[in-house]
């Protein structure tokens, strides 16, 4: 390797034999720039060097082109520095500018940037090194960067805003008494030299001399950030205060030193006006700092919900020791009242825990041997004794966390628009500004120099775009932390849009609007079959399933102390049913397509009576022969009915989507209120059902909890996953419903439109604040005798609205 290549390991899906790995040799080494390629089969990875000023994204696009893939990765951190939304979009310009990034993603209120661009080939040093390039400064994204800090300036934000302030002050106090106690102009409109409250000289040269340590001490950070963006030609919010507060300043500065070299009678200064607008704006800083810190209090508190300390046992002994070095196998004590360490089973004790951090439920629920157990989670009045099954960021409450930071830092469409604005929005204003001094100067009256400046400044400060930035994120911030309080995970930030529009609501039975734990009913033998021997051979090749009908026909074995025959060869056909060999005899259980082929006519009348009743019938056949009718029944979860009845308030169709029988499932529609009704679908069948209610209806949000549901969870515009199901289904999910109660999805649909009609607000006014006062600050209503706004004004209006907008997005806690 030569002392300027880059040595380069990415990993490669989908190689099987050595001509896979010569192929992907072959390719790479096609790349300019590329040497010593290796390709691993045992791996998965492919090591190469890279000559300098070579675009690495080539080696991913070789890598596909020949039929192979690299996956993708997330770079995740924190950004300083970034205080508007045209920060932002400078961030993410420069971030998808560096070689190799496919999508870059900043997040004003939280403060953090994701990256994504194929794994290995872009590195962290890149992407500091283009945040630095563009002024601002990249941090590891901590376990809790989704809580927003405080925006640094010279020192911690309260006491640069104090020192301001009091610097201040007698600045205000000099140009006040001025208007009071001799001649000058409102506030804002500045005064002339010799006013009669102090000698002219030492009025000026105190202001100058406070002024001076207001600017170059707390809001030394607005220069230092604003004015090189400035010189790079990418501008943003520090620059408009930079330029508006200098501007005042050094005007003011020339007055008082050198009043000589401007025109006669325009030698006004403007000193309290430079002051005010960087406190005001420090003030609206620390009181946005806070509100941001209020809009991630959700995560904080799921954060602080894991204990530090644990009881660790071992040998009979109990010792304290941090729950951080737990690890999987060990046994811990967890005393009444307190917090459990870890995710884990009972092995000893009964309790009741409090669950209400993951489900939003607030009975807590029995625990005994053998039950789950969650970390975080609140034990009640009985000593338990947990085995760890996880720790660290494996358990429940750190992924939940994940998701929640994951929805938080996420983009919506919606956002699309005022991404589009804002990137122009700051230039544009610097023309404004530009225009708006140009024509005051032309138009006004002799000496038209003073009034020009405080126009033109007052555009520059009342036109910072923070409050369009802000007016999205808090919103989701906010929304998604209320959500997950109540049970309700958002895994992406678009689909609280998407969730939104839905015109229909999928339902799949067993699991979801069930309770997914059936009991067997009935049992009908043919003619020649002992009942219990068949339930005895049902239950050997169900006891292979993780079907709710499989548990049923096992637990009513066990009810009755069957001993169950030895099995081999079980095979599970999804949507029909099992087949396999117990106690050396073939078993076929299953729907009636799954025994194809045999006449199942004397037990067909039994199993419309059934089917009628709500009831889900099994057919069993031994080595080839119908041998009895299984009847199961799913208990209705209590809040079912409800939940139909609120959607269908809402104006939404709900319909039942299922594989069981066609009867069956016309019971269970009839008892909750359901028209709509598709049964007997297979879970392939399950997509297309999706597609034909979107083709009837419009967009859809399908609801399920089995693996069987994750085709229609993956197909629908929003997916919402039981959490309570298989993992299958939670991954195919876009929102996640811990309690596994049918009443979060009204839960989750009432967020939805709650956080959507959040952001169009913020937007709104985020927007018309602009609309509305730039052409007054401009100083449109002085030309038609009305009143104009001044530079202070305008930073404590600008300062405002981004707190207005924060305001409104806190409402959503109370949702």
């Amino acid at each position: 390797m030569t002392a300027s290549a880059r040595r380069i390991t990415l990993p490669v899906e989908g190689m099987t034999c050595a001509s896979c790995t010569g192929r992907v040799e072959r390719v790479l080494t096609r790349v300019p720039g590329v040497q010593a390629v290796a390709v691993n089969l045992a791996t998965g990875r492919a090591t190469l060097d890279l000559a300098p000023d070579n675009d690495p994204a080539k080696l991913a696009e070789a890598v596909e082109e020949a039929g192979f893939a690299v996956p993708e990765a997330t770079s995740e951190f924190a950004v300083e520095g970034m205080t508007c939304a045209s920060c932002t979009g400078r961030i993410e310009r420069v971030l998808k500018a560096v070689p190799g990034v496919r999508q870059a993603s900043a997040n004003l209120a939280t403060g953090r940037v994701s990256v994504r661009h194929p794994d290995g080939l872009v590195p962290r040093e890149a992407l500091d090194a283009a945040i630095r390039e563009a002024g601002y400064a990249p941090r590891p994204a901590t376990a809790q960067a989704a809580v927003p800090a405080a925006p640094r300036e010279s020192g911690p934000p309260a006491r640069a805003l104090v020192l301001a302030a009091l610097l201040s002050l007698p600045v205000v106090a000099l140009d006040m008494g001025s208007h009071l106690l001799g001649p000058g102009h409102l506030l804002g409109q500045g005064h002339l030299l010799g006013n009669g409250l102090l000698p002219e000289r030492w009025s000026a040269g105190i202001q100058a001399v406070l002024a001076t340590l207001v600017l170059f001490g707390p809001g030394r950070s607005f220069f230092a950030r604003g004015l090189p963006g400035l010189l790079r030609g990418h501008p943003d919010m520090n620059a408009l205060v930079a330029l508006g507060a200098g501007a005042a300043y050094l005007f003011s500065l020339v007055a008082t030193l050198a009043p000589g070299l401007l025109p006669a009678g325009s030698a006004h200064v403007y000193f309290e006006a430079s002051v005010l607008i960087v406190t005001l704006i420090l003030l609206g800083r620390h009181l946005e700092a806070r509100a941001r810190g209020r809009t991630g209090a959700a995560v904080a508190r799921l954060v602080g919900l894991a204990p530090k300390t644990a009881l660790l046992l071992r040998d009979g002994a109990e010792t304290e020791v941090p729950a951080a070095a737990l690890q999987v196998g060990d046994r811990v004590r967890v005393r009444p009242g307190e917090r459990l360490p870890a995710d884990g089973r009972v092995v000893a004790g009964t309790s009741r825990i409090d669950e209400s951090m993951l489900t939003g439920e607030p009975m807590p629920v029995g625990k005994a041997p053998g039950d789950p157990a969650t970390g975080g989670t609140v034990n009640g009045t009985g000593a338990l004794e947990i085995a760890v099954e996880r720790v660290g960021a494996d358990t429940a409450l750190a992924q939940i966390v994940r998701l929640v930071e994951a929805a938080q830092g996420a983009k919506l469409p919606i956002q699309a628009l005022a991404d589009r604005v804002t990137a122009r929005f700051v230039p544009a204003v610097l023309g404004l500004a530009g225009l708006t001094f140009l024509a005051w100067l032309a138009l006004a009256p002799a000496p038209a120099l003073g009034t020009a400046l405080v126009h033109a400044v007052a555009v520059l400060i009342i036109a910072c775009p923070c409050a369009m930035g802000l007016a999205t994120p808090t919103s989701i911030m906010v929304g998604t932390g209320r959500a997950a309080e109540r049970g309700v995970l958002f895994r992406s930030g678009a689909a609280l849009q998407a969730l939104e529009g839905v015109r229909v609501v999928a339902f799949d039975k067993t699991g979801t609007l069930t309770e997914g734990r059936p009991r067997l009913t009935d049992l009908v033998p043919a003619p020649g079959f002992d009942a219990d021997a068949v339930l005895a051979l049902a239950a050997a090749v169900e006891a292979r399933s993780e079907h709710p009908i499989a548990r049923a026909i096992v637990a009513a074995a066990a009810e009755k102390g069957l001993s169950l025959p030895p099995v081999a060869d079980v095979a599970a056909v999804p949507g029909h049913g099992v087949t396999g060999r117990a106690g050396g005899r073939l078993v076929a259980i299953g729907a009636p397509r799954h025994l194809a082929g045999l006449d199942l006519s004397g037990l067909a009348p039994e199993a419309a009576r059934l089917a009628a009743q709500g009831r889900s019938p099994v057919y069993l056949a031994v080595d080839g022969v119908p041998a009895a009718l299984l009847a199961v029944s799913d208990p209705v979860k209590a809040g079912a009915a409800a939940t139909v009845r609120a959607l269908e308030d809402r104006g939404l169709a709900v319909a039942l989507v299922t594989g069981d029988d066609r009867r069956t499932a016309e019971g269970v529609a009839r008892s909750l209120g359901i028209a709509t009704v598709l049964a007997e679908v297979l879970p392939e069948g399950k997509r297309d059902a999706v597609r034909a209610l979107r083709d009837r209806y419009g967009p859809v949000a399908f609801v399920g909890d089995g693996i069987n549901d994750a085709p229609a969870l993956a197909e629908a515009e929003v997916g919402l996953a039981i959490g309570t199901g298989t993992d299958v289904a939670v991954e195919s999910a876009d929102v996640v419903l811990m309690a596994g109660d049918p009443a979060s999805v009204a839960e989750a649909l009432r967020l939805s439109r709650a956080v959507m009609r959040n952001i169009r607000q913020n937007l709104f006014w985020a927007f018309a604040y602009n609309v509305a006062l730039i052409p007054v600050a401009a100083g449109g209503l002085r030309l038609v005798g009305g009143p104009s706004l001044s530079p202070v004004l305008a930073a404590g209006a600008m300062a405002l609205s981004s707190v207005f907008v924060l305001g409104n997005a806190l409402r959503l806690r109370r949702a």
